[in-house]
């Protein structure tokens, strides 16, 4: 992990996809910067492992349910008394041509993905209005804006990320809250199931010919959850080696 500065001590982070990747990495981050992170996953099993490593209060979650989202933010204010930084990371694949792609797995990729993204910032919203004060990133993909195939339900709800983030950022700025977005283009078990000659393809269409390590999304994300990024909301920073150019 890069040399960060960065202090979130008396701070409360929510990081949701917590037990792997770039969630795990986000996590894990915090925690060194000082942060009182609470660290989210639908497995809890593997995630109370992974941050056994660090310090977390580890919460077996699905961010779709309303009613586990709800709990997850009362154990939150229970613990910590406040809220100062959400990070919506959690995300799912049901992948599948379109024609033969099934409700059920178009309806579970947005529900985690937009959903869930949705549901979490809401239950925030209020401990942020609070205090005039919050820091939102939400974790979206350049398949959002160019699509790909066997992914329409993923690229949909990347795309509506996008759209809730821009849309969020209005009307939360007048609290004191901002709400950004990244778009990785990070190894991650996701980038690690698709075949070798199609990942090498992938990797060379990248300016800078790799796929970042997932640790190299927190400076992003730090950066965007910091006080010094104050005066910035709605934007989509892309921490994708040049790809969406």
């Amino acid at each position: 992990m890069p040399n960060l500065t960065f202090n979130f001590t008396q701070q409360t982070v929510i990081v949701t996809g917590a037990a792997r990747g770039v969630g795990l990495e986000l996590a894990r981050f915090f925690a060194e910067a000082g942060a009182n992170v609470v660290a989210v996953d639908f497995d809890g099993d593997v995630l109370a492992s992974a941050v056994a490593e660090f310090n977390a209060l580890a919460i077996q979650a699905d961010v779709s349910s309303t009613v586990d989202v709800q709990r997850v933010v009362d154990a939150t204010i229970d613990q910590f008394g406040q809220i100062d930084i959400l990070v919506n990371n959690a995300g799912i694949l049901r992948d599948g041509v379109l024609w033969k792609m099934t409700d059920e797995d178009w309806d579970a990729v947005l529900a985690v993905h937009a959903g869930g993204t949705f549901k979490f910032t809401r239950a925030c919203v209020p401990h942020f209005r609070a205090r005039s004060y919050g820091r939102i990133i939400n974790v979206t993909s350049y398949t959002g804006l160019r699509g790909n195939t066997g992914q329409a339900n993923y690229a949909t709800a990347k795309a509506g990320i996008i759209g809730f983030t821009k849309t969020a950022a209005k009307e939360l700025a007048r609290f004191g809250v901002s709400v950004n977005a990244i778009s990785p283009n990070a190894e991650t078990r996701m980038v690690a199931a698709i075949p070798p000659e199609k990942l090498a393809e992938l990797a060379a269409s990248i300016p800078m010919g790799r796929f970042a390590q997932p640790s190299e999304m927190c400076a992003a994300v730090g950066f965007l959850a910091s006080d010094i990024s104050g005066y910035i909301t709605g934007v989509v920073l892309p921490v994708d080696g040049g790809i969406s150019m």
